[in-house]
This record gives C-alpha cells, structure tokens and sequence, in this order.
C-alpha cells in the first residue's frame, strides 16, 4: 500500500549545477551528496513541511525507460503558485503551463527547469487541511 511520497528524482546532465539551481530554488543546501563515474552523480534535498526528499540523479545512471511508458507529473505544494511560478521563471525556468484553477482550492503550474525537467507547483486545499489537522 502507498504511504505517501518519499522521494521524486529528476535527471540531469550536470548534477552540480542542477543542484546549485535547486539549492537557489529551495533555498537550502542538498543534505546528501554521491560522486560516481569521475563526478557529482546524485544530491538530494529534504525540503516542506513532511521533508519530502527530491533527489537530482545524473542522467547516465537512470533506469531506462520502458517502450510506451509515460512520464511522472509531481507537483510540489506551495502557498502562491503564481508568485512561485514567476520566480522559477526569474531564476531560469521556461514556462510550461501557465497557473491555472483546477477547481475550488486547487491551482496548478509548470514549468521545464534548466536541465529538462516538469517542476509542477500547486496550492491544495486538501494538503492544507491536512497539514493544519497535523499541527493543531
């Protein structure tokens, strides 16, 4: 049975600077670091409210993909998606979808980071009531 999310791994070419960029991003510095095959080839971060891990894997070591296979969409939950949205931009980002209302209490947006990744961002309502249910 799922439990929840642990850990979302994006790929990139040059893990060093992909994880300088997702340090900007977030704000923190990867708490863990590997070096394989003469470089950088993983850092992870633990990042929100449940320390949800996102790793930055070094493109070469990724398992293949399966013919027909579709790609994982995550999003990460944030406070203001548009405000969060505008600064992946300002930092590098390309726009992917613009901030769009799903629905009562749920607006998603996208954008492609510097190393080929879908970054979603997302306010929830569900994860809000949740986490409040968590610290009151």
């Amino acid at each position: 049975m799922l439990r929840g999310l642990t850990t979302i791994t994006y790929l990139a070419d040059d893990v060093a600077a992909a994880r300088d960029w997702y340090a900007e991003v977030l704000g923190t510095d990867a708490y863990f670091a590997r070096e394989a095959g003469g470089g950088l080839a993983y850092a992870e971060f633990r990042i929100g409210d449940y320390q949800h891990e996102l790793g930055i894997m070094d493109r070469r070591f990724a398992p293949p993909q399966p013919d027909g296979a579709a790609g994982a969409f995550a999003y990460w939950a944030v406070d203001d998606v548009r405000g969060a949205w505008e600064r992946l931009l300002e930092l590098g980002a390309t726009a992917y979808q613009e901030p769009i209302e799903r629905g009562p209490g749920f607006v998603t947006a996208a954008v492609v980071d510097p190393f080929g990744n879908v970054l979603g961002v997302m306010e929830n309502s569900h994860y809000r009531e949740v986490l409040s249910s968590l610290t009151s």
